[in-house]
């Protein structure tokens, strides 16, 4: 079984391309060392759904542009090589061995959660943020699924680590072609 992806645009507000982003999401877990029996969710909903989420299951209020919703908290995910740069750390107590361990067996996919987008609140971001609207979200889609790889921003350190991560799979996996 392939990496299975399932993206669906519940919101009217703005443009999704849900097959380019699907793609994206595809080549990004392939590029992080997660081949077959994987699957995620890319949600991309409205402002007043993405504030409702925001508000219960972080207890903050308003909309934000992305959340990530691990299955569960404690799976160990590889988020070094086998791409071009390795994070930091690649997370506390992460180590390829400890994947193997704990992943679902062979024919039962590893579930690794829901990124949830507002595109609303990309297209007001964008700007100022990462300069267009289809930049905006393809930063989102790579920040949320780092989330769920076990990548943070709580610390300057872990902050750094993520965003030149970003970068590189964005210049990687979007950029060479959105040209």
């Amino acid at each position: 079984m392939p990496i299975e992806v399932f993206v669906a645009d519940e919101q009217s507000q703005q443009p999704v391309d849900v097959k380019r982003w699907s793609v994206l999401a595809e080549r990004l877990l392939s590029d992080r060392g997660l081949g077959a029996d994987v699957e995620l969710n890319v949600l991309f909903v409205d402002e007043a759904a993405i504030t409702s989420l925001n508000e219960r299951f972080l207890s903050h209020e308003g909309p934000t542009d992305v959340l990530s919703f691990p299955i569960e908290d404690d799976l160990v995910l590889p988020i070094g090589p086998p791409g071009p740069v390795a994070p930091a750390g690649s997370g506390p107590g992460r180590r390829e061995d400890d994947y193997e361990d704990e992943s679902p067996g062979p024919g039962i996919p590893l579930l690794l959660g829901d990124v949830v987008i507002c595109p609303a609140v990309a297209a007001r971001n964008a700007p100022d943020h990462a300069g267009s609207y289809d930049d905006e979200l393809a930063l989102l889609l790579v920040h949320g699924i780092l989330h769920l790889l076990g990548m943070d921003h709580e610390d300057e350190d872990e902050a750094a680590a993520m965003e030149a991560l970003e970068q590189v799979l964005l210049e990687s996996h979007y950029r060479e072609r959105s040209t």
